[in-house]
């Protein structure tokens, strides 16, 4: 595989001409389950918003990382949270709660070389400042933005296109 050079043009269309979703018509309802199953209520939106923002940085998608900023903006937060969510450890404007989120997705996403993805120790913080519906759902969160990191890495929708019309 040729590295692409740093300087050249990402083009602004998807790498799958196909949008998946109309290929594989289950991925739709697959998707609902996904967003009924977030959306409880336990977990605040902004947080969820927050953890798939952060999952996108680190796997390098900016059609996650677009999308959830997003999200984020017209959810009314800040710049200064929006921004900082890939500098959360040393930023002042995030809760105990979204800390946590945002270790949780990290320890998921970004293994250590060694020892557990996800300690003991950040556990028992996650579970001081969750509900256990929260915290299960927390965790679905972090799975529901999995679910779709191969669409966005493989198949490349383009950035900034409605959720729902990547491919149009």
């Amino acid at each position: 595989m040729e590295a692409r050079s740093i300087t050249a043009e990402v083009p602004m269309t998807p790498r799958m001409s196909d949008d998946p979703a109309q290929l594989v018509p289950e991925l739709a309802d697959v998707s609902a389950a996904l967003f009924r199953a977030t959306g409880n209520g336990s977990v605040p939106r902004p947080t969820i918003s927050l953890v798939q923002l952060r999952a996108g940085q680190i796997v390098g998608s900016t059609y996650l990382t677009v999308l959830h900023t997003g999200f984020l903006r017209k959810a009314g937060e800040s710049e200064e949270r929006i921004t900082s969510v890939a500098s959360w450890q040393d930023s002042p404007y995030f809760t105990a709660a979204e800390r946590a989120a945002l270790a949780l997705v990290e320890a998921v996403l970004q293994p250590p070389a060694d020892g557990e993805r996800v300690s003991d120790e950040l556990y028992a913080q996650a579970a001081a400042v969750y509900e256990p519906k929260a915290l299960a759902t927390l965790m679905l969160v972090i799975g529901q933005v999995n679910f779709f990191v191969p669409v966005a890495l493989i198949a490349k929708p383009v950035p900034g296109r409605a959720f729902n019309a990547p491919w149009k």
